[in-house]
């Protein structure tokens, strides 16, 4: 079985962390993104256009820094998520509730 890969690259746009996530996000990648999580700074969104699969860990992983973010006064966009690789989003219903945005852009403009 080939191993699964979770590659994680940072830049900064606008004052805004951005973190773009390629791969899977599941039980064999939790901890990687787990602590990449854990230092990001300040204003943040997450690029999931290239996640290939989601579990439901990896949203609840999401949804907490979502909720550490917005508790602290930040901005915090999801940003490419897409229906086919992350469907728990929306079994869930939390992609009614949580930021998603097309672009980066696109949550910049949203944020003013």
């Amino acid at each position: 079985m080939p191993e699964r890969a979770l590659t994680l690259t940072s830049s900064v746009v606008g004052g805004l962390t951005v973190i773009r996530v390629e791969g899977v996000l599941d039980a064999t990648t939790r901890e990687q993104f787990a602590d990449r999580l854990a230092v990001s700074p300040g204003d943040l969104a997450l690029d999931l256009s290239g996640v290939s699969f989601m579990d439901s860990r990896a949203l609840g992983l999401i949804v907490h820094q979502w909720q550490t973010c917005t508790g602290a006064g930040d901005r915090f966009a999801l940003v490419g998520v897409q229906y086919s690789t992350s469907k728990v989003m929306w079994i869930t219903g939390l992609a009614d509730r949580l930021p998603l945005y097309d672009t980066v852009d696109d949550a910049l403009a949203a944020f003013g």
